[in-house]
């Protein structure tokens, strides 16, 4: 879009969705840069389901790079310090209030970011004087995500979810002649609070594959059903 048109946007107070994903290995049969494809491609999906009832909304870039040291000794694999991602996130979020907006929802699409975006939106509306929200889309959609999915209830990584949302938007990204080596074990979000002490542990200990889930039974129509039940529920939160 031109300045001119999303000024014209920012007057009719237009809600921002900011995409923040990932750059990371994504075990030996889908592309890394996947959680930021999907955190992407949720948003586009929310603002179209947005346009149709006319209202307005814009989708900004995504950051496309996280908080993934624990994938690091895969390769394939950007990471960014905790003080480096929040600079960048304030600073993008400072650009985005000083072109006129004032909402702004971050969806965020790889759960290494979770517990972190969690702190830092908190600090940086105050550093800001704004109201930063921010979701997952995978948590947005969790209960849909649920009924879709036949091997697990949640996405893990490089999972069932998620390899069957990249064959709904980028099927030639997917090589699928490696899908019976992409299974590792369960696994849970790290915003999980069910244990008691948290203890950081690099991924390639706990699978071998850089899969957690199983994606053998994954297919493009659950995905297009995932990444639409998710951007309905962000839709809806922005229209309340």
């Amino acid at each position: 879009m031109t300045a001119r048109a999303l000024k014209e946007l920012a007057a009719q107070d237009a809600p921002v969705l900011l995409p923040v994903g990932s750059t990371e290995q994504h075990g030996p049969h889908l592309p890394t840069g996947i959680d930021d494809f999907l955190s992407a491609d949720a948003c586009r999906r929310a603002a179209g389901i947005m346009v149709t009832q006319g209202r307005p909304v814009v989708v900004a870039p995504s950051l496309w790079c996280g908080l993934a040291d624990h994938h690091v000794a895969f390769g394939g694999t950007f990471t960014l310090t905790l003080a480096t991602y929040h600079a960048v996130l304030r600073d993008v979020c400072r650009s985005i209030l000083m072109a006129g907006f004032s909402k702004i929802l971050i969806v965020n699409g790889h759960g290494g970011n979770i517990t972190a975006l969690n702190a830092i939106s908190g600090e940086i509306s105050r550093e800001l004087s704004a109201p930063i929200a921010v979701t997952s889309y995978f948590m947005a959609g969790q209960a849909r995500i649920a009924e879709i999915l036949e091997d697990q209830d949640t996405l893990m990584h490089a999972c069932e979810g998620e390899t069957s949302m990249a064959m709904a938007i980028a099927p030639d990204l997917v090589d699928e002649g490696r899908l019976a080596e992409a299974v590792g074990p369960e696994i849970a979000l790290q915003s999980d609070p069910s244990e008691a002490i948290h203890v950081p542990r690099p991924f390639h200990t706990v699978t071998s594959s850089g899969v957690a889930g199983d994606a053998r039974r994954a297919s493009a129509e659950k995905g297009e059903a995932i990444l639409d039940a998710c951007a309905q529920a962000i839709a809806e939160w922005l229209m309340k």
